[in-house]
């Protein structure tokens, strides 16, 4: 079985559920920026939930399918077409070999994922098959997918259409979209005003949003308490000592911009951060369009943990409705 790529829409990566372990050694975790989705998508077709399918940004691919198998896209709300014919987001859909599945214009959201039965079987590397295109590593000779390319996939025509994703298990962004902070290990480095804005003031997604990273701006100036830098930290306030950055981790250099690091982003650096976005709304940022208005909301860990919970329990639900 395979599928052939027609047209790979604007940055279409092979994603899976990444690959943890290796962030000490400088190589980033990877895979889907939208794991809920990414998980909904397989469950769909009857994949384990860590196969690897397709992220497609802002545009959605052309593919032709050389034989039977079931599909399903979730994430973004994006026309899906088969043979020209529209089909349900969020559903499985029967395709046949020789038939084209294509996409219309996005309505909302950021990020597409196309699952297709039997998983893609791309070499692993590092136990994933997760594209990170800067390191030339994973996915589709690590590289984003091209127009030509023939991508592998399983053996497995699928359970077939008429599967969905009830509408109250879908999630998404609000307006604007709410993103829950744990405040950190450098929260002290910015004044008690500087604290107060961040919070109370609306940001929104800069066009620089990307799986490395997303820039927020239009807040106010971040202020710093002043100290003398200490050697090695450079002149800029929001210049530490290298230290370690988490999954999440938010920076914000010059007191500026903050930016929340992502799938794809370094492990460790020189700036500050003042702490770091639950990892239950992380999903959330990676369906965010440049522009959307966008709020940080101060939590507690045990708020933290509660909805991490949470969203395992959203999944457990998932599982139970698909069944």
């Amino acid at each position: 079985m395979g599928i052939k790529v027609h047209n790979p829409g604007l940055a279409t990566t092979i994603q899976d559920l990444g690959r943890p372990g290796y962030f000490h050694l400088g190589i980033p975790i990877s895979g889907a920026m939208d794991r809920f989705a990414m998980r909904a998508a397989n469950m769909l077709v009857g994949n384990d939930e860590g196969a690897a399918g397709l992220e497609a940004v802002f545009m959605g691919p052309e593919l032709e399918f050389t034989s039977d198998a079931t599909v399903a896209v979730t994430g973004a709300d994006i026309p899906i077409k088969l043979d020209g014919e529209e089909q349900p987001g969020w559903s499985s859909i029967a395709v046949k070999a020789g038939q084209v599945l294509s996409f219309d214009f996005l309505r909302a959201g950021a990020r597409a994922y196309i699952a297709v039965s039997g998983g893609i079987t791309v070499p692993e590397y590092l136990g994933s098959r997760s594209t990170y295109a800067i390191g030339a590593l994973g996915g589709f000779e690590g590289r984003a997918i091209a127009a030509g390319d023939e991508l592998p996939t399983g053996d497995d025509a699928g359970p077939g259409g008429g599967r969905t994703v009830p509408v109250e298990l879908r999630r998404g962004p609000g307006n604007p979209a709410e993103l829950r902070v744990l405040p950190g290990l450098y929260w002290h480095r910015i004044t008690e005003t500087a604290q107060k804005n961040f919070f109370d003031d609306e940001w929104k997604v800069a066009p620089e949003a990307d799986r490395m990273g997303y820039r927020f701006r239009g807040g106010r100036h971040l202020d710093f308490v002043e100290r003398e830098q200490p050697f090695g930290a450079g002149s800029d306030p929001s210049n530490i000592v290298d230290g370690c950055y988490s999954y999440g981790s938010i920076q914000v250099p010059g007191g500026t911009e903050p930016i929340v690091l992502h799938r794809d982003a370094v492990s460790g650096g020189g700036y500050f951060m003042l702490g770091t976005v639950i990892s239950a709304d992380m999903d959330l940022i990676g369906q965010l369009q440049p522009n959307t208005p966008s709020k940080f909301v101060r939590v507690d860990m045990d708020t933290a943990l509660q909805a991490r919970r949470d969203r395992h329990g959203l999944l457990d639900k998932l599982r139970a409705a698909l069944d």
